[in-house]
């Protein structure tokens, strides 16, 4: 049987991450198999390698060139630079990946940027189509620091709303100005802002800043939650929340959001804004995979607002 490297969990080693060999993979039909160029870590997976079986093999977003084509027919030809995204296991050199959740890049979308496409991307993505039509409207990015923030506030603006992006650290505030919010709110206070209420919350904080965030919402408005970075446990003026008035709290789960629209489809939506120079990915690390431990700890202790990016060395 041939076999590969990837990024498997060892918790002999520090960080718990490390390259090893594994077997080569076999595709389903109805998958290709990509050669893996540059991969992308977001929180979800690294905070689940810390506490996963030793040999399991983390990793959502990969980026590469088709090596072989799915059998049934569908999806990009060999040789096709492509993003992709997997449930697991998308660190390692060579994956196979279901067609309907690949999109093929242009040319002159690099892998990097490509790569921190499928899990922050589509987040964001997903998260600002429930508040339907933004043209005008107000929306909140709460932790809009990090890579979905970054896209969320992004893609607001680009859709015509008026962009107010929260953040803990007062350093963060020219990027989440750069990225295109017109206001800025820093630390605890959400209540302090003129462009509230909101007809979509984009939130990520939970805790007192979700407590907060439900009484601020306009008449039909949405806060869409997808984590709890700042405390699961909530308290909240229900009376206010239901007296507005056709406000809603939607709980997003990405690949959930994928059983109803392809991870392809959103993906050449992306794909084709970055192309534009209209959405702008933020990396803030570039390094090796063989730096796979170091780099985790640090997205880990937050060490950087952006995305990391690992390239393969083949």
């Amino acid at each position: 049987m041939s076999k590969i490297r990837a990024i498997v969990v060892d918790p002999n080693v520090p960080g718990r991450l490390a390259l090893r060999e594994v077997a080569a993979p076999t595709p389903a039909p109805d998958e290709a198999l990509v050669r893996v160029s540059a991969i992308s870590l977001n929180r979800g997976e690294v905070r689940r390698s810390t506490t996963a079986d030793a040999g399991w093999q983390p990793g959502w977003d990969l980026t590469g060139i088709v090596e072989t084509p799915a059998a049934d027919g569908s999806g990009p030809p060999q040789g096709a630079r492509v993003v992709g995204l997997r449930r697991f296991g998308a660190w390692a050199e060579l994956v196979s990946v279901p067609t309907h959740s690949l999109a093929v890049l242009p040319p002159s979308v690099s892998f990097a940027q490509a790569a921190t496409l499928p899990v922050a991307g589509l987040t964001a993505y997903h998260a600002l189509l429930k508040g339907g039509s933004l043209l005008g409207r107000s929306v909140l990015v709460t932790g809009a620091s990090g890579g979905v923030g970054n896209f969320a506030i992004q893609l607001a603006r680009l859709s015509g709303a008026q962009v107010v992006a929260h953040i803990r650290q007062a350093g963060y505030e020219s990027l989440v100005k750069e990225a295109g919010a017109q206001s800025v709110v820093i630390g605890e206070d959400l209540q302090a802002n003129e462009y509230a209420p909101y007809h979509l919350i984009v939130e990520s904080v939970g805790g007192n800043t979700l407590g907060t965030a439900l009484g601020l919402l306009a008449q039909d408005g949405v806060i869409v939650l997808f984590g709890t970075s700042g405390g699961s446990e909530v308290t909240f003026n229900a009376q206010r929340f239901y007296g507005t008035g056709g406000a809603s709290l939607y709980g997003l789960i990405l690949f959930h959001e994928l059983k109803r629209e392809s991870a392809s489809v959103g993906l050449q939506r992306l794909l084709r804004l970055v192309e534009a120079g209209q959405l702008r990915p933020h990396i803030d690390l570039e390094a090796s995979w063989t730096e796979v431990a170091d780099v985790a700890q640090k997205l880990l202790d937050r060490r950087f607002p952006g995305k990391a990016v690992l390239h393969i060395n083949n």
